[in-house]
């Protein structure tokens, strides 16, 4: 993957959720490999968006739909990307090129060191369970978004994380 950024060189206020605009990103995946979703959650907020990857999951598609996603965020809330090493990957540097951000990538094998989207995947489940085939359609993923992220949240005190990307949005301006 070339000269890819370990994630030991992500800002310290990414590691540690002392502020925002730093993402993580990673795939679910639909029985027998046909159906892929690409998942990326803001760290500090937990505000999450699913992004339908209907041609499978091969470097340009991903980075195509990553970075179309990303770019509709407000710009001052995108500063990193932490991803695995998958081949899906592959074309990091055009997201940073497109989107003016660094992206880092973890260890091999070490989901954990991306906990915040590990986790959030979990509860995708809830409506995208495992061993079945996604439904991409884009209503359906905007719904399951708007459940996930409206959903109080007992480490925001029980507000959502939409509640905390919109206060985000309007105190970094």
């Amino acid at each position: 993957m070339g000269n890819w950024r370990p994630l030991s060189e992500r800002p310290a206020g990414a590691a540690d959720r002392s502020e925002p605009r730093h993402w993580e990103g990673d795939l679910i995946v639909g029985s027998h490999n046909r159906s892929v979703a690409a998942t990326l959650v803001e760290r500090t907020s937990r505000h999450t968006l699913v992004v339908a990857l209907p041609h499978r999951y091969r470097a340009p598609q991903v980075a195509r739909a990553v970075t179309a996603t990303l770019a509709r965020q407000p710009a001052h809330l995108v500063r990193t990307l932490t991803w695995d090493q998958g081949r899906e990957m592959a074309r990091w540097a055009d997201i940073e090129h497109d989107l003016g951000i660094k992206v880092f990538f973890c260890d091999p094998h070490a989901p954990w060191q991306r906990p915040t989207n590990e986790h959030t995947n979990g509860l995708l489940r809830r409506w995208l369970p495992k061993g079945t085939p996604l439904d991409l359609n884009p209503l359906r993923l905007s719904v399951i978004e708007d459940n996930l992220n409206w959903m109080p949240r007992r480490l925001h005190n029980w507000q959502s994380a939409a509640d905390i990307y919109t206060q985000l949005t309007r105190n970094h301006q």
